[in-house]
């Protein structure tokens, strides 16, 4: 039984606080939160004890793990109190705003000894996981392209100026940081299971070209784009392709289209519209029934809240196997920063209007 508490009690952790409740091995004990109506709240309805601050929490719980689920730009602070006090941490996305602060993240957890594990749940949807296997077993043949849209909306009250998100200091970003950057894991996670080469820390993106822009907002609102167009090319020549907003009304299913000489795939949400082979084998048939349907409407696509959270479910659960098998979690702190170093280059680009290769 891992003895569990969350920091920050914004709306995803609702969501992790879902899972937890399914995962038999977990406890969740403690919750943080400055908000004290808000923080008793969130105990009450999953249990464990609520606490204004974050240190005394972890001082008086004795958890484990802690997950993050503060605003982006104080992950850092929370991980550093968890690792001085030798608590494995489970991160969400990002794991901060800027790489050189999930580099602190990273040398703080290798210090202390403990494991730092990032959340991005596309890499847990089933779907998604028959892609990557193809990819990875060379099935597309040389992979040629990987696209990806994420077209959604969010309405004004979402950046409304009591709130964190679109607000650089605390979000980093705005569509690519906060939205769409599961997307851009899943594209460099696809691409990197066809460069075995790579060594493990090693980004597949060689470069980007980013537009970003503010189409559908109000500048007095948000401060980062809510529009933005990327152009990538990866270290194995393939090229990808992404379209990400919260300015499309009223937000429609994100979707990736993967494929090159041999083969494509198409998949929007988890729903898997195309699953094609120059040769085909028997268990195809079967992948394509078995996501033949959408089990879920819109995503996110509207609704941040709008989301399965059994994705998020195998996440942690994987992260706990780790800690149980003393192995490293398949979302390390060293994979989790991949995202971010992509997300950073993007908006240098944008502001030089220019390709910028990835460091």
């Amino acid at each position: 039984m891992f003895r569990v508490v969350i920091i920050g009690v914004g709306a995803i952790a609702n969501v992790i606080a879902r899972a937890l409740s399914e995962i038999p091995t977990a406890k969740l004990v403690g919750a943080s939160c400055r908000t004290e109506s808000k923080g008793r709240q969130f105990v009450q309805k999953f249990g464990g004890q609520w606490f204004c601050s974050t240190e005394a929490m972890l001082d008086e719980t004795g958890p484990q793990v802690a997950i993050v689920c503060t605003p982006s730009a104080a992950h850092l602070d929370a991980v550093l109190a968890c690792a001085s006090r030798g608590v494995h941490v489970l991160c969400e996305k990002p794991m901060e705003i800027t790489a050189a602060r999930v580099q602190q993240m990273i040398d703080a957890a290798d210090r202390a000894g403990v494991a730092l594990g990032g959340i991005f749940p596309q890499r847990f949807n089933p779907v998604n996981i028959a892609v990557r296997d193809a990819a990875a077993q060379g099935r597309f043949g040389q992979l040629a392209i990987i696209s990806a849209a994420v077209p959604w909306w969010r309405d004004d009250a979402y950046y409304a100026p009591t709130r964190w998100q679109g607000k650089l200091a605390l979000d980093g970003g705005g569509a690519l940081m906060n939205q769409a950057i599961h997307t851009i894991d899943f594209l460099q996670w696809i691409a990197a299971s066809t460069m075995p080469q790579l060594a493990v820390d090693e980004n597949p993106v060689a470069e980007v070209f980013a537009r970003t822009a503010k189409r559908g907002h109000d500048a007095k609102l948000i401060e980062a784009e809510d529009t933005a167009v990327v152009s990538m090319r990866f270290k194995n020549g393939a090229l990808g392709h992404l379209l990400a907003t919260t300015s499309m009304y009223p937000g429609h299913r994100r979707r990736y289209l993967v494929g090159g000489r041999d083969g494509s795939a198409e998949v929007i949400e988890d729903q898997l519209i195309s699953f094609e082979f120059r040769q085909m084998r028997d268990q195809d048939e079967a992948i394509r029934q078995r996501f033949a349907k959408s089990t879920r409407h819109a995503g996110g696509s509207s609704d941040p809240m709008g989301i399965d959270f059994v994705p998020h479910q195998r996440n942690i659960e994987d992260f706990f196997e780790a800690l149980a098998s003393h192995r490293p979690p398949l979302l390390t702190g060293r994979e989790s920063i991949k995202a971010v170093q992509i997300i950073e280059a993007c908006y240098e680009s944008a502001r030089r209007n220019a390709p910028v290769a990835l460091p």
